[in-house]
């Protein structure tokens, strides 16, 4: 009875969905959170892992991966007082609902798609509206890289077209491979991959197949620019640069059927004719085509790599890493976990936040990063402790300006329109010494000093001296530690005792109480320099502000 079931089943329905099937006979009726962590224990054998983070610890963990910033101190005062049982899933709840988590993974997916490139047509802000309304609501992953793909630059998805860039069709074809199917198929565009065998020249010309049609055109009555595809007609010729064959393929996603290019009639080949500079729409449109044959549940590539990636973002290391390098010779460090997650997020119908929120769920995301007892070194990809991931330059910013309690002070800052341009090259080498005019330039500062030179993906933690120095001795840091209205430096100095001096500063700098030991030194420094009491205020809090501490989401 029971196999009669089953082969109903597999009849009916596809391979994603069986995965629900087999996880509740597995499992029985155990979220994907207490999946993971089964498999996660499973690999390591019988070793000791790290225990669970403390509430503190846990509290900033996920404010900064959910919104982005680091909580206020007030909000670690409720958060340690609440002895509620269930207060850690309502605070994923509330934050991943919560209107930061949009303008956060709006910043997360602009620089893991983009990798910080201002191209194309479409304005930056529009685009990032974008992807901020598309996060509001309940975003669907497989719905969002289906827009940004088939974009023609219509309706409400127009700013979606922002991905394909300028149309330049080898940086797409080898951005959709990398970015969207963990495949750096860059060495494949003039042979099959020298190293890894199963990565064929015919995998990036059958990509290039759907891709090679699609050009820009500006619409005159509106002067717009839109992606319109030309008609295909034959397949894609190519050859390797080793043998000088001659070789041929139509439109085809690597592990997938080559589609076949349709023949039409003479005069019907076309859905819409020429318009207003636009060029007649064809019948046959590869893009569009491949817009669908990516994103399909069936595309094991693409819903292993979207686990992947969403896995590294909040765990700060793909199961899968490097991120594009998904092949036999570079296995997973789970390969059943990096399956389990693929098959359950496309069964949800790659529901973005439920995926994250599971992980979020599971002992292994909670863990402490600090060493089990008498453990002196845990390799990273074992997941038996949290490995510290560095802030990005935004989260950085805003943790910088919450913690020394000047938010609303860059936010009011306003640029004369009557000024001169800000001369940032001049503020690096210390010619300029004006303070940025506005907050979007000071983020353009964070960015150029903590983020990536544009085009390079931002993967791994990358430290620099020029970063060390510039929270050391930059003028904005000096500049957020003079005492103002309101500001941190401002109310420590209001306090009468050490203690809540030290309970202040921890709070709103490291989200956590301060320990006997930073209470009793803290005490100490501020006897020794009674004298400049606000200054010592300011050097103490810089000494945090500076800390691994503060500088690594732990």
């Amino acid at each position: 009875m029971l196999k009669n079931l089953f082969d109903s089943l597999w009849r009916k329905v596809p391979w994603f969905a069986m995965s629900l099937v087999w996880g509740c006979l597995l499992y029985g009726k155990q979220g994907l959170h207490k999946q993971i962590d089964d498999l996660v224990r499973a690999k390591a054998g019988d070793v000791p892992f790290a225990g669970i983070s403390d509430d503190a610890g846990f509290l900033r963990r996920v404010t900064l991966d959910m919104s982005g910033n680091i909580p206020t101190a007030g909000e670690v005062s409720e958060f340690l007082a609440d002895k509620s049982a269930g207060k850690r899933k309502e605070l994923i709840d509330r934050l991943i609902d919560g209107d930061q988590f949009a303008v956060h993974w709006t910043e997360r997916f602009s620089v893991m798609l983009l990798e910080r490139l201002d191209q194309g047509k479409v304005p930056k802000e529009e685009w990032v509206e974008f992807l901020k309304q598309t996060l509001r609501e309940k975003p669907l992953w497989d719905v969002m890289i289906r827009q940004m793909i088939e974009a023609k630059g219509q309706g409400a998805s127009r700013p979606a077209m922002k991905f394909l860039g300028k149309a330049d069709h080898h940086a797409m074809t080898e951005n959709v491979a990398r970015l969207l199917l963990g495949m750096d198929l860059t060495c494949a565009k003039c042979h099959d991959h020298p190293s890894v065998k199963e990565w064929k020249q015919a995998h990036y010309w059958g990509l290039y197949a759907y891709l090679n049609q699609t050009k820009q055109a500006t619409r005159k009555k509106e002067e717009k620019v839109y992606l319109v595809e030309s008609l295909a007609s034959k397949k894609v010729e190519f050859e390797s640069v080793f043998d000088l064959e001659k070789m041929s393929t139509g439109p085809r996603v690597p592990g997938g059927e080559e589609v076949e290019i349709p023949q039409f009639e003479k005069g019907e080949e076309y859905d819409k004719p020429a318009e207003d500079g636009l060029p007649a729409v064809p019948k046959f449109r590869p893009r569009e085509l491949l817009a669908s044959d990516l994103t399909a549940k069936e595309n094991k590539l693409f819903a292993r790599n979207s686990a992947n990636r969403m896995w590294f973002l909040l765990l700060g290391r793909g199961l899968s890493h490097p991120l594009d390098e998904m092949h036999s010779k570079n296995p997973p460090s789970h390969p059943e976990l990096l399956d389990l997650l693929a098959n359950e997020f496309a069964a949800h119908g790659f529901d973005l936040k439920w995926l994250l929120r599971e992980i979020m769920l599971s002992d292994t995301y909670q863990r402490s990063s600090r060493l089990p007892e008498g453990v002196a070194k845990v390799e990273p990809d074992s997941y038996r402790v949290t490995s510290p991931k560095g802030l990005t330059p935004e989260q950085l910013l805003r943790a910088l300006l919450r913690a020394t309690g000047n938010t609303e002070q860059a936010k009011a800052l306003k640029v004369d329109p009557e000024a001169e341009k800000f001369d940032r090259k001049s503020y690096f080498t210390g010619s300029n010494l004006e303070l940025p005019p506005s907050l979007e330039e000071i983020q353009a500062i964070f960015i150029q000093t903590f983020g990536q030179p544009p085009g390079e993906a931002e993967v791994d933690f990358s430290p620099g001296i020029n970063k060390s120095l510039f929270l050391m001795n930059d003028r904005l840091i000096q500049h957020w530690l003079e005492p103002r209205d309101g500001n941190l430096v401002d109310r420590l100095n209001k306090l009468e005792t050490t203690d809540a001096i030290a309970k202040e500063m921890y709070l709103a700098v490291l989200s956590r109480l301060p320990e006997e030991e930073e209470q009793s030194w803290m005490a100490d420094y501020l006897e020794k320099n009674e004298q400049r009491r606000t200054g010592a205020l300011g050097d103490l809090a810089w000494a945090l502000l500076n800390s691994a501490e503060f500088m690594f989401n732990h």
